[in-house]
């Protein structure tokens, strides 16, 4: 079986026309392939228009502020990828005067670019003949060669990554690689593959063993942890009042609504009586309603998050909100700042100017 023409073959008669396509500018690329990480076309798309229309260059990119660049962002998760994107961009601009490095061994330096982003920009732009190894390919893999070593295993990601080098084709990596994922992203699916008019069918381990299923192997995550989200959104008048998240979580540098964690799920009458709601509001206020009457829930990776919004009608706003940490905002003005996208959706269907 000659498995890379087979591949380019299939690519060459079923590839999507898509804007990053057209261009083998490595700041396109990287853009795209960043905003790709763990996200569907479909969604990606319409950002990668967005920022490439926003900032035209890698310059553009660098001289944004990060908010404006969380702010584009925003709805499209893993907020770590926006932040090293916008630190790359300014090294790039700054540091090496707008030049993207050519090969896969320095692309690999650059923050935010692992083994599978370095692989992409150098193929497909410099014509190195690096594989890329995602999703998608431990998918074909895994399936076409019957191989059951767990794929977020050391061993595993170690097998796959030899597998591809020694089929990717040498004179187009460009075409191999983005026929690859193309064939795993539309073809070779997680669930309901077309089996049927796969042209790797006689071929295909898994086919022909039934174990479509069973492939790629995949070792448990870690536990879910639930958390219990409470936010505490002061109005007074036109004023709200809301905090930057620091440290090092996924959502730094986002804005939220004041924010209490409590150890279950909060009922209307529990909410008031919460020490940390007593010591934040100190019973000024006139009155509170429960926005969601039951819980909004939002998973990440590790977490699952059980969230209510918590409207607190008062006079002046309470003393404990009056340091450093929380800022006072017109209601007017909630939309212009950068959010996760379970409060972006609350700020859609809350009616601020009521």
């Amino acid at each position: 079986m000659n498995f890379s023409k087979l591949l380019i073959d299939w690519y060459l008669s079923n590839q999507r026309e898509l804007p990053w396509r057209k261009t083998k500018n490595p700041y396109h690329i990287w853009l795209s392939e960043i905003m790709l990480q763990q996200t569907r076309v479909a969604q990606g798309l319409p950002y990668y228009l967005r920022f490439t229309e926003e900032f035209p260059t890698v310059f553009d990119l660098a001289d944004a502020s990060e908010e404006k660049v969380l702010k584009l962002w925003q709805g499209l998760g893993y907020y770590s990828r926006a932040r090293n994107l916008h630190f790359t961009a300014k090294y790039v601009a700054e540091e090496l005067k707008g030049e993207f490095p050519n090969t896969y061994k320095e692309l690999k330096k650059l923050k935010g670019v692992g083994d599978y982003t370095a692989s992409a920009i150098a193929s497909i732009c410099f014509n190195e003949a690096v594989a890329v190894v995602d999703g998608n390919v431990y998918r074909v893999l895994s399936r076409v060669f019957g191989v059951d070593t767990p794929i977020n295993s050391t061993e595993g990601i170690k097998e796959f990554k030899a597998l591809a080098e020694k089929l990717i084709d040498k004179e187009q990596p460009s075409v191999y690689n983005q026929a690859i994922m193309e064939f795993g992203a539309l073809h070779c699916k997680p669930k309901n593959p077309y089996c049927i008019s796969c042209p790797f069918q006689q071929n295909c381990e898994a086919f022909q063993q039934g174990k479509i299923k069973e492939l790629p192997v995949k070792l448990k995550k870690t536990k879910v942890l639930t958390k219990y989200f409470n936010y505490l959104v002061l109005l007074k008048g036109e004023q709200t009042i809301i905090q930057q998240r620091k440290g090092n979580g996924i959502w730094r540098n986002l804005y939220q609504f004041p924010l209490v964690e409590s150890d279950k799920n909060l009922a209307e009458a529990d909410f008031l009586t919460h020490p940390e709601v007593k010591k934040l509001l100190q019973e000024d206020f006139k009155k509170v309603n429960l926005f969601n009457k039951k819980s909004i829930k939002h998973v990440l990776s590790h977490r699952k998050l059980m969230v209510k919004f918590w409207v607190v009608q008062v006079e002046e706003f309470p003393e404990a909100f009056s340091h450093n940490d929380f800022e006072t905002i017109s209601t007017a003005d909630i939309h212009s700042y950068p959010v996760p996208v379970l409060i972006e959706k609350f700020i859609e269907n809350f009616n601020f100017t009521k």
